[in-house]
């Protein structure tokens, strides 16, 4: 990443803070997740912070595409028009099984409000992407992108998602506007805070 004129400053770089009461939610059974609580940090790649960038530094519009774990084709250029937010997780990601719960609940929060929701995974085949949504109650769909990369590739520019997870949110004109890096679990209300936010801009 290179620190030309177009990259983006961060409005606001927060540290995650784990807070044992919210990491326990639907994790007690889920040796993975308390490992994750415990402090461990294996199965995952660590990152933090939250990056948004005001409307006038946006780099131009990303474009991915790619099958889903039920076969259907995703492209975002379908969804031009509305706020789109993307999450990179795969199933043994201990805090991308954290957050699950979060995201659902946004997604159901913001459906039919011009908001989508779509996954990509980094490293499963559907069948296994398939089992974790069943699992945590996850209805938006997934890329499976483990094959080709391609979608991951798309995001390759300044605000790449260089942790796992990391859930951008992209505006109406398929611009970044936000990225958080590590999970949302403790902070849904800034994801939901960026969402509003891009939303409310006009396009």
């Amino acid at each position: 990443m290179g620190d030309g004129p177009k990259r983006p400053r961060a409005l606001a770089v927060a540290a995650l803070l784990v807070v044992a009461g919210l990491l326990l939610t639907g994790c007690t059974n889920d040796p993975l997740a308390q490992q994750f609580k415990d402090g461990g940090n294996k199965q995952y790649i660590a990152g933090s912070g939250v990056t948004e960038v005001p409307a006038s530094h946006r780099d131009d519009a990303v474009t991915f595409s790619g099958k889903t774990e039920d076969g259907s084709r995703f492209s975002s250029k379908d969804h031009l028009g509305d706020v789109l937010v993307v999450n990179f997780w795969y199933a043994s990601c201990a805090p991308c099984r954290i957050e699950a719960s979060d995201l659902q609940s946004l997604n159901e929060k913001y459906a039919g409000k011009g908001v989508n929701f779509i996954g990509v995974n980094t490293e499963d085949q559907a069948a296994t992407a398939t089992a974790f949504e069943k699992k945590y109650g996850v209805t938006y769909p997934s890329i499976i992108d483990v094959n080709s990369g391609a979608a991951q590739l798309a995001f390759s520019g300044s605000l790449h998602p260089n942790a796992t997870p990391t859930t951008l949110v992209l505006d109406r004109q398929g611009r970044i506007a936000a990225r958080i890096e590590g999970p949302i679990n403790d902070q849904p209300s800034t994801l939901d805070t960026l969402i509003s936010d891009t939303l409310a801009e006009s396009n």
